[in-house]
């Protein structure tokens, strides 16, 4: 019950990413109802149930019938598997949550630390699930969104005992890294805004192996893509990929499991 209600809290967080990403883009008030993009109809409370409003309306608005972009279905469900799977990593991972009965679990999450480590990596989500759309979709990385969620994800390393010298230390190392980067290419390896990206993930990741891993993943991910999009004609050499998509993405995927990649790792190199 306690993975039903979280998935269910993650659907509706990323309705609420879907909101932002367009809004942020239009440059609108996130205040007041959702509307359609193409006939900008308001929407009813009915159709904006996640996931389960697209699947009655069959995909298409009630008013235009122009269809809804599978972005919005697909974000919610990913978020709430997220949120899910972020739950049982704070909780100690998939062996320990289903050893535990009511009471274990009770106690597990009766603590400031568990609730405060489990914002921070819910925030984290949602913010990388936001990079990853917005970059997708149009080539651009927003301060708006970057700029303060570095500020909260600092507030909560402080909060959980995270060292402030090494967190920004960490950032100015991951944003000169990005910056050298963006330096040697002229510009046309990377854009600013991973220069910015790369310095909320020095804060997301003070520690050199995180960082280190994440960076690997995240390199191997969009070569890979790349790869398999000249295969099929899709690119070209000379065509760009969003870093910020695979950064995202292999942010996601360190938070869940990179220390549980990174201590196995260290075992066998022992």
């Amino acid at each position: 019950m306690s993975l039903l209600f979280i998935f269910i809290f993650g659907l509706i967080i990323g309705s609420f990413l879907n909101c932002l990403v367009w809004r942020l883009y239009k440059e609108e008030s996130l205040l007041g109802r959702s509307y359609c993009p193409h006939c900008r109809q308001l929407i009813n409370w009915y159709d904006n149930v996640p996931i389960l409003s697209f699947i009655l309306l069959r995909g298409r608005c009630r008013h235009c019938r122009k269809k809804i972009s599978w972005q919005y279905p697909a974000l919610e469900f990913i978020t709430g598997l997220l949120f899910v799977l972020a739950f049982i990593k704070n909780l100690g991972g998939w062996a320990t949550f289903s050893g535990f009965g009511p009471l274990d679990l009770m106690l597990q999450i009766n603590s400031n630390h568990f609730y405060l480590s489990l914002i921070r990596d819910y925030f984290i989500i949602a913010v990388m699930l936001i990079v990853l759309i917005y970059d997708l979709r149009w080539y651009l990385i927003s301060n708006l969104i970057i700029v303060p969620a570095a500020l909260v994800i600092f507030g909560l390393n402080l909060f959980l005992g995270f060292s402030w010298y090494s967190s920004l230390l960490f950032a100015i190392i991951s944003s000169s890294f990005f910056l050298l980067q963006f330096i040697i290419t002229k510009r046309r390896g990377i854009g600013e805004g991973d220069i910015w990206l790369g310095f909320l993930l020095g804060l997301i990741f003070p520690q050199l192996s995180l960082w280190w891993l994440m960076i690997v993943v995240a390199y191997l991910l969009g070569s890979l893509v790349g790869l398999i999009l000249m295969t099929s004609g899709r690119k070209k050499w000379s065509s760009k990929l969003p870093l910020g998509v695979f950064l995202a993405a292999a942010t996601i995927f360190v938070l869940l499991y990179g220390q549980v990649i990174v201590s196995r790792y260290l075992a066998w190199l022992a």
